[in-house]
């Protein structure tokens, strides 16, 4: 017997014509993660397998653990030969260290030439178990031990136990997004599931020096850090908000400020987005969470971009976030007390109902175009690759 890692695709086996781009994606993805790794990886439409040349199946493991598309994953072992009574005596030389009550057998056969239905292989190994067993008891409902048999064409592989991969798309398979991340808890749960449906993502922050500080910078770069694992690296864009943000609390009512600030990142961002041939802005806006997130702010807001704004998080309440951020470990990063550019400047009274006619004849008052130009001109960038800040620079 030799061991493996088998991995399940759940979702992907819907994509039918596709599947062949969803597969080498994932592929492709797991190679990026277990890059140091001695391995092998062999697929085909049913099945992912892993094989070691240094048997080490839990390191391995704790990197699948980030790879989206992969609905479960398996230590297995491989069987050259179909044959039941071999298959019956390699089960029990593995079960015979396990404390085995109750038990059942659960057969699925990818190989339909093969002469014997499921359930009489299914019932042929269990009786070889309960006649070498004394202590061994059938229960299908509740038993202590289930044994897995998977009869493919070229071998047969056995297996007990199986880890919950994340599922979704592989990563990249949707093409690219990019994600204006803050500081706060929502933006990169929203970020979180966008990859999950395939998005690669970049992202953009920003800053306002001297308004918000260098702690509230690095604490966006721990979050990027933390979204990179599951995105095979990320580029996060910095932008110097700092003149356009003063421009803005000058020369516009101080009810108008949010949205007025809003709609110029929405400028930013799309900018952005286009010189990195993203298709989409993904942000973490849950309807009504905050004066801009009403639905008429947010339509206000939109009308400067062209470009689809994806929002994750629209009809999610604040405890579903939470608990999203808290399974993804980005929320005891987010509640770090640093302030961003968009809590520093938040007027009493925020306008609810924004209306587009004033909008447009207060940003008349700005020379934002030119504002925007130079924002972009001198932003930062820093490539993430996973756990690690490769290198950083100025554009």
């Amino acid at each position: 017997m030799k061991q493996v890692i088998m991995i399940k695709y759940g979702e992907l086996t819907t994509k039918k014509d596709n599947i062949g781009l969803f597969l080498n994606t994932l592929k492709k993805n797991i190679d990026y993660v277990l890059k140091g790794f001695n391995v092998q990886i062999e697929y085909d439409k049913g099945r992912m397998f892993i094989i070691s040349n240094d048997d080490n199946y839990d390191q391995i493991n704790g990197k699948l653990k980030n790879v989206f598309g992969i609905h479960e994953f398996i230590l297995a072992y491989k069987l050259e030969d179909n044959d039941l009574d071999i298959i019956g005596q390699n089960i029990l030389s593995l079960i015979k260290d396990k404390e085995v009550n109750t038990f059942k057998v659960v057969t699925k056969r990818s190989d339909k030439k093969y002469p014997i239905s499921s359930m009489e292989v299914s019932r042929y190994i269990g009786g070889i178990i309960l006649k070498n067993i004394n202590s061994a008891k059938v229960d299908v409902h509740n038993p202590n031990l289930t044994v897995n048999i998977e009869i493919r064409s070229n071998a047969t592989f056995l297996y007990f136990n199986s880890i919950l991969g994340l599922g979704g798309y592989p990563v990249g398979v949707a093409g690219k997004g990019l994600l204006m991340l803050s500081g706060g808890i929502d933006s990169p749960v929203a970020g979180y599931m966008s990859i999950k449906r395939g998005v690669k993502l970049e992202a953009i922050y920003f800053e306002s020096p001297p308004h918000t500080s260098i702690e509230a910078k690095n604490k966006v770069q721990q979050l990027a850090k933390r979204l990179s694992l599951f995105n095979n690296g990320i580029k996060l864009h910095i932008i110097n908000f700092t003149k356009i943000q003063e421009e803005i609390y000058k020369k516009i009512p101080h009810e108008y400020l949010i949205t007025i600030m809003r709609r110029m990142m929405y400028r930013i961002s799309a900018k952005i987005a286009s010189n990195s041939n993203a298709k989409i802005l993904v942000n973490g806006e849950s309807i009504g969470q905050v004066a801009s997130q009403t639905l008429n702010s947010m339509s206000v807001i939109n009308e400067v971009v062209k470009l689809p704004v994806i929002r994750p998080l629209a009809c999610f309440d604040k405890l579903e976030i939470i608990k999203i951020a808290k399974e993804i470990k980005t929320y005891d990063i987010s509640i770090l007390p640093y302030e961003d550019c968009c809590t520093i400047f938040v007027p009493k009274h925020p306008v609810i109902n924004p209306q587009l006619s004033k909008c447009i004849e207060y940003e008349k008052l700005l020379d934002y175009e030119s504002l925007i130009i130079e924002a972009i001109k001198n932003h930062e960038i820093i490539k993430i690759n996973n756990e690690e800040v490769l290198h950083q620079d100025i554009l």
